[in-house]
């Protein structure tokens, strides 16, 4: 495979082939470990020295980022998961209200909302929905007028079955149901062999931290991309795969995808793609032990700081 990594513009894009992945950046995530990780052993930062500099700060804390991929495929520009958005109220303080140049970032890499063909959302979670909509004289409008969006019909059903209490279903109605009630929503059902919704883009089940999560494969004749959505959060979970998020639904599941999602491209050049690792993001994946490592280029000019304000 051949994937090249471009730090010229505004975000990092790769290219497998004739398709191209842009990173597009919404804001930093730093502190990772108590937020996200219970049960992260002390020690293992310091035991896994190849986290360093990328994946934790000066002080060991994990750090991450919001961000969204931006694919050309097939002649299709597609977003997977939107981020946070702004304007949005949110139980996370850190997330609510946000102000950030979001649009401007994707008009710049020649996403404008209104050339989007696609939208897919892995999963419903705040952090991967909000994009979704945006404020338009005091209503939620979909973000993306012209794009189709999809989720999985396992994923949806679950979560507006769900006993939420208000504070979290109001993600729902400001990010998801101005989609549905617009006509553009499309729920999908996603065999275990996966399901191309573009040629070239397929959706690969990948429950546990929700249970109708989907990852994304791109593939080409340059090889092949894994966008991973929440099967992992950071590269500490390559290291120690046993180690779960406090937001999975289902953690010895979200265990059983990780291991078997690594085992598979830890023996190819598949270039894994972290929905949340930081800056550079994106890396093969090699054993180490009993574990496994990403393996990453770093920009040699040092443009790649995901320090961002929102």
């Amino acid at each position: 495979m051949t994937a090249t990594q471009d730090f010229e513009g505004p975000a990092a894009s790769w290219r497998i082939g004739a398709i191209t992945v842009h990173r597009v950046d919404e804001l930093a995530l730093t502190g990772m470990g108590p937020r996200v990780f219970a049960d992260l052993p002390s020690d293992l930062v310091p035991l896994t020295p190849w986290l360093a500099p990328d994946h934790v700060d000066a002080s060991g804390e994990l750090v991450g980022a919001v961000q969204t991929f931006a694919v050309e495929v097939a002649g299709r520009k597609v977003l997977v998961d939107t981020g946070i958005g702004n304007g949005k109220t949110l139980p996370n303080p850190r997330w609510s209200g946000l102000d950030t140049p979001f649009l401007d970032r994707l008009a710049a890499i020649g996403f404008p909302p209104e050339s989007v063909d696609l939208v897919v959302n892995t999963h419903l979670h705040a952090d991967h929905i909000g994009w979704n909509t945006r404020l338009d004289n005091g209503r939620w409008v979909p973000t993306f007028r012209n794009a189709r969006y999809l989720t999985t019909r396992v994923e949806y059903e679950y979560w507006y079955s769900a006993d939420l209490p208000p504070e979290r279903r109001r993600m729902f109605t400001e990010s998801v149901d101005p989609v549905r009630d617009s006509g553009l929503l499309d729920l999908v059902d996603v065999p275990p062999t996966g399901l191309e919704v573009v040629p070239g883009l397929t959706l690969l089940p990948a429950p546990g931290h929700t249970p109708g999560q989907v990852t994304v494969r791109l593939a080409g004749a340059g090889g092949a991309a894994l966008i991973t959505a929440d099967c992992m959060h950071h590269p500490v979970q390559l290291a120690r795969t046993e180690v779960c998020s406090v937001f999975d639904t289902d953690p010895a599941q979200a265990v059983r995808t990780r291991q078997a999602l690594l085992a598979e491209v830890a023996q190819t050049d598949t270039l894994l793609l972290g929905t949340h690792f930081a800056p550079p993001t994106g890396g093969r994946v090699r054993r180490d032990g009993d574990g496994y490592r990403l393996v990453s280029r770093r920009n040699p000019r040092g443009a790649e700081d995901l320090r961002i304000k929102p």
